[in-house]
């Protein structure tokens, strides 16, 4: 009898189951959708060198802190920093490219604010040939006027302990250090060669 009613009570719940994993998912609010193409077309812009383009989904007042540290304000300025960095006559930067990755659905608030942050991969290319990726995070904060999201705000940075422009410099240290031994075997050797032929001299000095 005690079996008949455990089978009882568990067909009396199956129902219950069965409704339970069939209730479907809470849909995705549209604003994502619509972040997630704005994202595309940033993207796609700058990978083209078109700032112009990318810019029309800047805030008027957008602040940009961009990979060296420098702040920029405006469109204005965000255009002036990208022109003076890659074609200026003091550009640094021949080329680049991102990606960037959000790690999340973007946080909204109040349906009009949003903060969404990632990670992205840059290659750069630049004006004196060097090339390297670099592994950056980003967060960046929205803002909808008028029906259309625009970024308000972008920061990025790299990890100051574990970054390529870091490697590159303890790659030259480690090869600076590991020549000094060289120089110093290369100098001692010299050394003897000079004192040797001085002596010699002297000794045909003496002679004479």
């Amino acid at each position: 009898m005690k079996i008949v009613r455990i089978i009882l009570v568990l067909l009396a719940a199956c129902p219950v189951f069965g409704l339970r994993a069939q209730t479907p998912a809470a849909p995705e609010d549209p604003d994502h959708a619509e972040i997630r193409a704005m994202r595309d077309h940033v993207i796609d812009a700058l990978n083209k060198g078109d700032i112009e383009a990318a810019l029309q989904y800047a805030h008027p007042k957008i602040v940009l802190t961009a990979l060296n540290a420098e702040v920029c304000r405006g469109r204005e300025g965000v255009k002036a920093y990208f022109d003076r960095m890659m074609t200026g006559p003091k550009r640094i930067v021949k080329s680049f490219q991102i990606d960037l990755k959000p790690d999340d659905l973007t946080i909204l608030y109040g349906g009009d604010t949003g903060v969404s942050w990632g990670d992205s991969l840059n290659h750069y290319v630049l004006t004196d040939g060097l090339k390297f990726d670099a592994n950056a995070r980003w967060t960046c904060t929205l803002v909808k006027e008028d029906g259309k999201w625009l970024i308000a705000g972008f920061h990025t940075s790299v990890n100051i302990f574990d970054n390529p422009i870091l490697n590159m410099a303890k790659h030259s240290l480690y090869w600076a250090l590991a020549g000094i031994p060289v120089v110093l075997v290369v100098g001692f050797a010299l050394g003897r060669l000079f004192r040797r032929k001085v002596s010699a001299y002297q000794e045909t000095a003496a002679r004479s």
